[in-house]
This record gives C-alpha cells, structure tokens and sequence, in this order.
C-alpha cells in the first residue's frame, strides 16, 4: 500500500477536526457562559460550560501523540526497524578512507539531534495550535469588553472574527501539513540504503 493511501485517513481526519473546533470556539457563548466571580469589571467566568477543543493544551497535546504513534507505526512499515535506524544515524553520500570514519561520527551526531527533534516534535505541534487559538479566544473577549455596553460587546469584535475564521483554516493547514511533511521525510527511500537491501 502506497503511503498516501496508508496516510491519508489521518491528515484529512485532522484538518477537518481541527477546522470545525476551532471554528466551533467563535460560537457566542463558548468560553463566555460559566461559573465566575464578580469583579471591579463585572462578572468574570472562570469555569466555562463550554470552552473550544483547541484552546486547551490537553487536547492539542493528545492530537500530537496521536501524531507521533502513528508516525513512528508508518516509518517503521515503510523503512523497517533497521532503515529506520540507519536514516537518523547512517552517513549519506558517497566517502571513503578517514573522511567516511569521520563522516560517521558526524551523522551519529546528526542522528542524536534528529532524535531530539523527533522527540520535541509533538510539544511544538501541541503547543503552536494551543497557543494560536487561545490568544485568538483572549483577543475576541478583551475587543468585546473594550467599550462597555451592547454596541461595544457585538459591533468591535465583529472583524476579529472573521480574522478568527481565516485563524482556524490556517491553523488546520499548518498542522495537517507539518504532519505530513514529517511522516514524507522519515518515510523516504534512501537510494544507498535500498541498495544496502537488495
């Protein structure tokens, strides 16, 4: 089975999931309904009904490991244990003599940075969403609370939503393709190594 056939269920699943929750957040009432405290600026909720999907960190963090699971499920089916191994860690291009022995510590160094990276990959995924929706969240309450009164709390925030909608279709995009280009660059075929097989 190709790789876009094995993969394809997931990044559009993930789009569309991301998409609809965070469009689901500009809802009037999401994050605003509550249980709150009254303060010097009115009534503050701080325990929503209601909150969007991905403006809290757990959800955006369970949707990267789901990532990372699978991610390290494909690499290993397309590349095997051993190519897998040998695609962080084996040197690439074609060296002999002292410069090949230094080349391999070069890439085993290379490889370990490349395990971090993979490891921090999930954090920054997680962290980049959450971060996005819940400062577009803050900034529609704090341009519906700029002006007191009804016009203040309906009329202003009107074109920040709509700059949340085009925030919600580039977020979805963001992270169905940084997923699908980490799951091509781990997955692809290196010609030395498929000759290595063969």
């Amino acid at each position: 089975m190709s790789l876009v056939k094995k993969t394809f269920w997931f990044f559009a699943t993930i789009f569309i999931f991301i998409l609809f929750s965070n469009w689901l957040g500009l809802i009037p009432g999401f994050g605003t309904i509550g249980l709150g405290e009254k303060g010097p600026h009115g009534f503050h909720v701080t325990d929503p009904w209601f909150r969007g999907a991905n403006a809290d960190l757990n959800m955006t963090l369970a949707m990267s490991l789901t990532f990372f699971a699978c991610w390290i499920v494909w690499a290993l089916q397309t590349n095997g244990p051993i190519g897998f191994l040998l695609h962080l860690f084996a040197p690439k291009g074609e060296t002999t003599g002292f410069l090949k022995a230094l080349m391999v510590v070069v890439f085993i160094a290379v490889g370990v940075l490349e395990v971090v990276s993979i490891l921090f990959r999930p954090v920054s995924l997680s962290f980049r969403l959450f971060g996005n929706i819940f400062a577009g969240e803050n900034m529609l309450e704090a341009m519906a609370n700029l002006v007191p009164g009804w016009f203040g709390s309906i009329i202003i925030p009107i074109p920040f939503y709509f700059m949340e909608l085009l925030v919600g279709i580039v977020q979805a995009l963001v992270f169905m393709l940084l997923t699908a280009v980490f799951t091509m660059l781990i997955c692809e075929h290196d010609e030395g190594h498929e000759k290595a097989h063969h």
